[in-house]
């Protein structure tokens, strides 16, 4: 019936969001466990998955927006022109 469909599909939403979420955390975690790698293969491990995740995670975002789950806020020039000059000076600011 109608209703079983709707939560289903709701279900699949909830299920891809707390999945992307997850993965998302996840990068940043293995992130910053290569910062702290204490050896080059401890490095080159935490790299490994951390390529792995980022692909998974990819592959979630992708679906999501295919299914028009996952929306992009249209920015506005002024936006846009804003943060790239925050991020030069604080490009700026680390290589000076």
């Amino acid at each position: 019936n109608k209703i079983s469909e709707i939560q289903e599909k709701y279900n699949k939403l909830l299920n891809s969001s707390d999945a992307l979420s997850t993965l998302k955390e996840m990068e940043k975690n293995y992130v910053l466990a290569m910062t702290e790698a204490s050896s080059e293969k401890l490095y080159q491990l935490h790299k490994e998955v951390f390529l792995k995740i980022a692909g998974m995670q990819r592959d979630v975002y992708e679906l999501m927006f295919r299914k028009g789950w996952y929306c992009l806020e249209k920015a506005e020039g002024t936006k846009i022109a804003d943060k790239h000059q925050m991020l030069d000076k604080e490009y700026t600011s680390i290589v000076d």
